[in-house]
């Protein structure tokens, strides 16, 4: 029987099969480390990178919180992201998993306020 197992010392072979498969249900970019090494950076179905940690990885484990952040530095300096820590059963910090944060991208303001005048506009033409 095949056994997937992630703990604190997992390395980019032991997380690359969860990370394609979140960017898979997303579409988004996603990034996993465990927390004594190095992890992958997935886009588009495929990993691009197999030693990969980012700031906001590194924060997300550190604090032991999800972190919704712009990181300043990195491959995606500039780019909201989302990251969540992963707990052991213990409750002890194992991992981190970050996706691009769409939600983050969007100017939320200018979106809904179009939407507002949208709906007035139909209720006024009925």
């Amino acid at each position: 029987m095949a056994e997937l197992i992630i703990s604190e010392n997992s390395g980019s072979s032991d997380l690359a099969p969860i990370a394609l498969a979140v960017n898979q249900i997303l579409g988004l970019p996603v990034t996993l480390r465990s927390l004594r090494a190095p992890g992958v950076r997935v886009e588009g179905g495929k990993v691009l990178d197999e030693s990969y940690s980012g700031p906001a990885l590194e924060e997300a484990m550190a604090s032991g919180k999800a972190v919704r952040t712009v990181p300043k530095r990195g491959v995606y300096q500039g780019v909201p992201v989302s990251v969540s820590p992963i707990f052991d059963r213990d409750g002890e910090v194992i991992a981190a998993m970050g996706v691009v944060d769409v939600v983050g991208t969007i100017d939320i303001p200018s979106v809904f306020g179009a939407y507002t005048q949208v709906v007035k506009e139909v209720s006024r033409n009925r």
